[in-house]
């Protein structure tokens, strides 16, 4: 990355506004018929993040995907500032595409103030010098390296694996989570789908989807996603995710539930 030049991601947040509606015009194709949700969440999360004092910092976010978004369409971002207080913010957020809503989200922001520490101790799903390279031929998995457990034949990547950009990402904390936003809901679908299913005509897509955000976030550095399924009923399945960096200290945890009509 030039340092003179916005980083891939802070180029996918260069937003127009017009008071608190924020547009952008999205890339064309992609790795699927469906705009990728981590980005539309990514956006969404920025847009609110730029009605808000910079020292206020993301803390949580909760989304509902509502409809499939499309590539190479303008989506606009209207938000709603629900509370301002003293140590936390409160956003709402209307993502739209042709004036059609593709996604509704509340995100918290919040002053950093001292407090305990501590996180549940888990065991590593894999060592990262265990992992092997892996260059999935999806969209925008090309600006991240990628490494999981031999023999993964998954069409991008089966957590746990670890992850982080080719570029150095700007030293700046909006932009750094909207970034771990985006890379949240890599391989959470899959994990989602019922045990002992097998493959053939299907139907999969991300329902909802939340982020809390623990500590600073540094994407050029390894992380660790580990992902874990913890229910399936009504076609729905919802699974739990949690980043490390490689020292094992938890960055963020993550949830979605997914529908897999088999």
């Amino acid at each position: 990355m030039n340092p003179n030049e916005p980083s891939w991601i802070a180029g996918l947040l260069d937003f127009a506004r017009d008071g608190d509606t924020f547009t952008t015009p999205e890339p064309d194709g992609g790795a699927g018929p469906r705009l990728y949700g981590g980005l539309i969440a990514a956006q969404a999360l920025a847009a609110a993040g730029r009605t808000v004092e910079p020292a206020k910092l993301p803390q949580s976010l909760h989304l509902y995907f509502v409809r499939g978004g499309q590539y190479g369409v303008d989506v606009a971002f209207h938000v709603e500032r629900t509370r301002d207080g003293r140590a936390f913010d409160t956003r709402r957020v209307t993502a739209t595409q042709r004036g059609k809503t593709i996604l509704e989200m509340i995100a918290s922001f919040h002053a950093p103030e001292p407090g305990a520490l501590w996180q549940r101790p888990e065991p590593i799903g894999i060592e990262l010098d265990a992992a092997v390279p892996k260059a999935p031929n999806l969209g925008f998995a090309r600006r991240f390296e990628i490494r999981v457990a031999p023999g993964d034949d998954a069409v991008f990547a089966t957590p746990p694996f670890w992850i982080r950009t080719r570029d150095r990402i700007e030293d700046d904390p909006l932009v750094r989570s909207a970034m771990l936003t985006f890379m949240s809901d890599f391989g959470m679908v899959p994990v989602a789908r019922p045990e002992g299913s097998s493959a053939g005509e299907e139907f999969a897509a991300s329902l909802d989807h939340a982020v809390w955000f623990h500590r600073p976030f540094v994407p050029h550095e390894w992380h660790r996603y580990e992902v874990i399924a913890l229910n399936n009923a009504d076609s729905r399945g919802l699974v739990r995710g949690s980043l490390y960096n490689s020292d094992g200290v938890l960055i963020a945890s993550t949830s979605q539930e997914a529908l897999w009509r088999l």
